[in-house]
C-alpha cells in the first residue's frame, strides 16, 4: 500500500509541476483519448460531461474532458480563484455573457506566462480561423493585444439585437387592459408603472403586481441604464461621455444627479422591485413566470425569453428609448462584441493538447461547427430549412432552421449554447430561418430585429468604442484596478442613493469627492490616450 501511495504520489506531482511534464508523447496515444483539463461555467440544462457535442468534440479529436465546472453565480470570483492557486487547467472555456478575461486579464496573464499566446497555433492548426480574421478586420482587431499576441479568442457575433442590449419591454396585454398607450417619456412611463401597480390588471383583486424588475448580469437587465438614458448618455459599462473627440465622466454631472431622483421617486413609490438590484435572471424569470398569477409590468432585458417563456412572452412589447428631460438616448455597444477573451489556453497544456485544443475550437469557426456547437445535434436542436421557408436577412438563402424547446423546457442538452459563441458574421446569423410571424416558435429573432429597429440610431453622435479599444500593456493594470474600484463605487453609491441609504442633497458632494478620491480623473486621462492611440 505504501509503495503504491507513493506512485502515485510521484505520478501527481508530475501532472501538476507544468506543461512538458505531462508525457505528451505518450497521452492520447493508440486507443486512448488524450486527456485535457478545462475550466467552463455550466449553464442552467446542460451537463457538460453527458452532452452530445462534448461526446462529439472527444470521438472527433481523440480527448477526454475533464471539467472543472461552475454555475453562472459567482462566475468571476471562481475563475479568480483557480488562477490564483497555481493549480489551473490546460484551459478556460467560457461564455462570454457570464463572465471572461479581461483585455486587462489578458495582458497581465499573458505577461506571466500563465496562458499561452496563440498566434503560432492558429498559423499551423487553425485555417478558418486564420481566414476568418483576413475576411473581418473588427475581429483581428478585437483579439490581437497591442504586442502584437493573441493571448485568447473572444465572441464575435456580430448580432444587431445584440448592439443595443438595454432594451425595456412593457406587458402590452397590461395596457390593453388599463386603456393606456404606449409611454414616450420618463414621466409617462412612471404613470404607467403606478397604473400596474395599483390598478389590478391582471385582475385577481390583489395587489401582487411587480410594476418594473431586473437583474444583476450583464446581458441587459440592468434597469438604471435605460432610465438613466434620458438625462445623460449611460452605456452601463465605463460611465464615459465623449464630445468632439474628448472624454468626461458622467457620474458627476448634474443631469446623473437629476436621473437619479427619477429613479429614486421610482423606487419611493414601489414601483421598482428590490430584486432587481440583487438578484440574477433565474429569480426574475420566476417573477416572470409566476405561475398563480401574471404579475410582471416591464423588465429590463436584451430579449424577452430571459424573463419569461411560452405563451406569456407574447404579451411584452419592446419599448423605445424614453424621451426624458435632456435626451432619449439608447446604449450602444457597437455589434455585441465584448473585449477580452473566452476561450485561453493556459502554461500546463502539452504541445499536444493545445494543438487538440485549438483544431476544436477551429472546427466550430465553420458554419456547420458552429452549429452544431451551439444549437447541437441536427435533428435535435437544428433541422435543414424547408420548402417555403425564408432565412432572417432579405435575400439570402436559407440554410439552417431551429428545433424550438418545448414549453417550459432548456433543451436536449446537445450543443453549448453560449459557451459555443466563436464566429457569428452577419452573413451566419442571416441565413437562419426566421417566420414571418414574430410570435412562431422560429420567429423570435425576427421579432429581436424588428424590437432593435426602435433603438437604432439613438445612441449619441459619438460613442466611446470600449469593445475595440486596447491599454497600452503598461497603463493596462493601473486601469483596470481604477475601473474595478470606481465601478463599484459608482454602483454601491447609485444604490444607496436610489434606496435612501444617501441623501442626495446632502451626500452629493461627498460622493463626488469620494469620485476623486478613487482618481476618475487619471482613468478618464488613461481612457482617453487608449482612445487616442486606437483612431491613430
Amino acid at each position: 500500500m505504501v509503495t503504491a501511495l507513493a506512485g502515485i504520489l510521484l505520478l501527481t506531482a508530475c501532472t501538476n509541476t507544468g506543461g512538458t511534464a505531462k508525457n505528451a508523447g505518450e497521452a492520447g496515444t493508440g486507443n486512448a483519448p488524450l486527456p485535457i483539463r478545462v475550466f467552463a461555467q455550466q449553464e442552467m440544462g446542460l451537463d457538460l460531461e453527458t452532452n452530445t457535442f462534448t461526446k462529439l468534440l472527444e470521438e472527433k479529436f481523440g480527448v477526454k474532458f475533464n471539467w472543472d465546472l461552475v454555475s453562472g453565480e459567482g462566475a468571476k470570483e471562481q475563475r479568480q480563484i483557480s488562477l490564483a492557486g497555481g493549480d489551473y487547467p490546460d484551459a478556460y472555456w467560457l461564455t462570454t455573457y457570464i463572465d471572461q478575461f479581461s483585455q486587462a486579464d489578458l495582458m497581465k496573464y499573458g505577461k506571466q506566462g500563465v496562458i499561452i499566446p496563440l498566434n503560432k497555433l492558429i498559423e499551423q492548426y487553425a485555417p478558418n480561423m486564420k481566414a476568418a480574421m483576413e475576411r473581418e478586420p473588427a475581429l483581428k482587431a478585437l483579439q490581437t493585444a497591442p504586442d502584437g499576441n493573441i493571448y485568447g479568442l473572444a465572441a464575435y457575433s456580430d448580432c444587431f439585437h445584440c448592439s443595443y442590449p438595454n432594451k425595456m419591454w412593457v406587458n402590452a396585454k397590461w395596457l390593453k387592459q388599463l386603456n393606456l398607450e404606449l409611454p414616450a417619456t420618463t414621466e409617462q412611463f412612471k404613470h404607467m408603472l403606478e397604473a400596474f401597480k395599483h390598478g389590478d390588471p391582471n385582475g385577481n383583486n390583489l395587489q401582487d403586481e411587480v410594476p418594473l424588475s431586473g437583474s444583476t448580469e450583464n446581458f441587459g437587465v440592468h434597469i438604471i441604464p435605460y432610465l438613466m438614458n434620458g438625462f445623460i448618455y449611460h452605456d452601463d459599462r465605463t460611465f464615459l461621455g465623449i464630445t468632439d473627440g474628448k472624454l468626461y465622466s458622467v457620474v458627476d454631472k448634474p443631469e446623473w444627479k437629476e436621473g437619479l431622483a427619477y429613479i429614486k421617486s421610482l423606487y419611493d413609490e414601489g414601483l421598482i422591485d428590490p430584486g432587481a438590484f440583487t438578484q440574477n435572471s433565474e429569480a426574475l424569470r420566476k417573477v416572470g413566470e409566476n405561475a398563480d398569477a401574471e404579475i410582471l409590468g416591464a423588465a429590463a432585458a436584451m430579449h424577452p425569453d430571459i424573463f419569461v417563456y411560452g405563451e406569456r412572452s407574447a404579451d411584452y412589447e419592446p419599448l423605445p428609448p424614453l424621451a426624458g428631460p435632456h435626451a432619449a438616448y439608447a446604449s450602444f455597444v457597437g455589434g455585441g462584441l465584448s473585449p477580452g477573451a473566452k476561450f485561453v489556453i493556459t502554461s500546463k497544456a502539452t504541445e499536444e493538447e493545445q494543438i487538440a485544443l485549438i483544431r476544436m475550437v477551429d472546427y466550430i469557426y465553420t458554419p456547420d461547427g458552429q452549429t452544431v456547437a451551439q444549437s447541437g445535434l441536427e435533428g435535435t436542436g437544428w433541422r435543414k430549412p424547408e420548402a417555403g421557408e425564408i432565412a432572417l436577412g432579405e435575400g439570402v438563402q436559407p440554410k439552417y432552421a431551429a428545433i424550438p424547446n418545448e414549453a417550459g423546457t432548456y433543451g436536449q442538452n446537445s450543443g453549448w449554447s453560449g459557451m459555443a459563441h466563436f464566429y457569428m458574421p452577419r452573413e451566419y446569423r442571416d441565413s437562419w430561418v426566421a417566420a414571418k410571424d414574430i410570435f412562431a416558435n422560429t420567429g423570435y429573432e425576427r421579432r429581436l430585429y424588428e424590437a432593435t429597429l426602435l433603438y437604432e440610431g439613438h445612441e449619441p453622435d459619438e460613442v466611446f468604442p470600449y469593445w475595440a479599444v486596447w491599454m497600452a500593456p503598461e497603463e493596462a493594470d493601473e486601469a483596470a484596478m481604477l475601473q474595478t474600484n470606481l465601478k463599484n463605487y459608482i454602483e454601491q453609491s447609485t444604490l444607496q442613493f436610489i434606496t435612501g441609504n444617501l441623501d442626495l442633497d446632502k451626500d452629493w458632494d461627498e460622493y463626488v469627492e469620494g469620485l476623486n478620491q478613487l482618481q476618475i480623473s487619471r482613468y478618464v486621462e488613461l481612457m482617453q490616450q487608449a482612445y487616442n492611440d486606437y483612431k491613430e
